[in-house]
């Protein structure tokens, strides 16, 4: 039998984030590294980080600053960034990586498959025609052709920049 060697599938494995003290997507923006802690990108309100254990190169989580599980309680302005910041994402994501497609969507509470329940935040996961293959079918696990450091050097830089013709 083959071996295709993925460490960085050990270390999700392993991490509880409940078992870590308080909340990491609390944590993150307090830290002063953003290139460390993946922080892409800090709105007013929210801030844009890279997934640590991603489903495809550029997967990014739009994050509010402020602590809670429940979309519905999100003051307005916070809600508002939200969805600017998604379309930053996407732009991002076009110019640096011409996806055919994306997903994107928030999983609320435990049996909805949040791995950090106490925190929303919102997935932006870009998708190729034929990126699903025997290795995910088959293998369980998934082949990502990029360094992750190498996807948020990308993914950050084009977040900076500021787009022409648009409001992002």
């Amino acid at each position: 039998m083959d071996r295709l060697w993925s460490p960085w599938r050990s270390e999700y494995v392993s991490n509880d984030p409940a078992a870590s003290e308080g909340c990491i997507f609390c944590e993150f923006p307090r830290r002063q590294d953003d290139a460390a802690n993946l922080i892409a990108y800090r709105g007013e309100h929210a801030y844009v980080v890279m997934n640590r254990f991603p489903y495809n190169p550029g997967h990014l989580m739009i994050v509010p600053y402020q602590h809670g599980s429940e979309p519905q309680a999100l003051p307005p302005e916070t809600s508002a960034e939200l969805m600017h910041l998604l379309n930053r994402c996407l732009t991002g994501l076009a110019q640096s990586y011409s996806p055919d497609g994306y997903n994107v969507g928030m999983n609320l509470g435990a049996a909805a498959g949040a791995g950090i329940a106490d925190h929303l935040h919102v997935h932006v996961v870009p998708r190729w025609n034929g990126d699903t293959n025997f290795m995910a079918t088959v293998g369980d696990i998934k082949v990502i052709p990029e360094r992750l450091q190498q996807s948020y050097e990308t993914l950050a830089a084009a977040l900076r920049e500021e787009t022409t013709g648009g409001s992002v």
